[in-house]
């Protein structure tokens, strides 16, 4: 599934097509993906001129003059395709730029979803209501994770995916940031120590600005048209690296842990 680097990586890549740019066609190819798309969604983005672009968890954000901003959501499968060769089965949202321009919003499961949402209201839209903070962003702070792990005997690492705790996170992120702070993804959250706090905050942010430099890690870099591939993969330090060497000496395990396969070393996470 497509974790926050790989939607800031595909909103950095329509950027540099759609920001400033009037949408001149809007074509639907079925009518739904996830759940139906938004009544009025050609009308509205027909003619309109995008003011710019943005990212909210996982969520991509495309901003219009109309006061109405697209959010899409990737699901599964979904990937922009930009500058197409040729229309593909599975091309469900296509937008044309009046300098010629086309992006196909392509999603083989459709697991993805498309809204259109007032601009000024989005932060009450509920989806986003009960967001915690971006990671990237200046709100994610050692304090916010004490205050948000104070007395919790859940584990560490289902609270880091708690969409409600932080915003974004995936399954990936986490276990590589867990293995930088050097804390066990299964260790009591309300037992961490302010020092590893200290740690785990900034752990958060360089393995997220590292795999959006990358191109991230799991779907195609989108702003590319050939559709190069993300390399961040080839830097995870315990994600998918079961039985290989760890840096300190250590053996990379994995267990299960919510349904989600975590990858540690228990011999420098401690």
């Amino acid at each position: 599934m497509p974790e926050l680097p790989e939607v800031e990586t595909t909103v950095r890549g329509l950027a540099r097509y759609l920001d400033g740019a009037k949408i001149a066609r809007v074509a639907l190819n079925r009518p739904d993906l996830r759940r139906p798309f938004p009544p009025g969604l050609v009308q509205t983005l027909t003619g309109a001129t995008v003011t710019g672009l943005g990212r909210r968890a996982k969520y991509g954000l495309i901003h219009t003059d109309r006061d109405q901003t697209m959010v899409f959501h990737l699901g599964m499968s979904g990937r922009w395709r930009i500058e197409p060769e040729r229309a593909e089965k599975h091309d469900h949202l296509v937008l044309e730029t009046g300098a010629g321009h086309v992006l196909a919003l392509n999603d083989a499961r459709r697991f993805g979803s498309v809204d259109l949402i007032d601009t000024a209201a989005l932060e009450q839209w509920p989806p986003f209501a009960a967001l915690g903070p971006e990671p990237l962003g200046d709100n994610l702070t050692p304090r916010h994770l004490h205050q948000a792990f104070k007395d919790r005997v859940a584990p560490v690492k289902p609270l880091l995916l708690d969409q409600r705790i932080v915003a974004g996170l995936g399954n990936i992120y986490v276990c590589e940031a867990l293995y930088r702070a050097g804390i066990r993804p299964d260790k009591e959250a309300g037992k961490i120590s302010r020092p590893a706090l200290e740690r785990l905050v900034p752990a958060i942010k360089t393995v997220l600005a590292e795999s959006i430099e990358a191109g991230g890690s799991t779907i195609r870099d989108y702003a590319q048209p050939n559709g190069e591939l993300g390399y961040f993969a080839a830097s995870w330090r315990v994600y998918g690296r079961e039985g290989e060497a760890c840096d300190c000496g250590g053996t990379v395990t994995r267990f299960n842990q919510g349904g989600r396969s975590t990858f540690w070393c228990a011999k420098c996470q401690k």
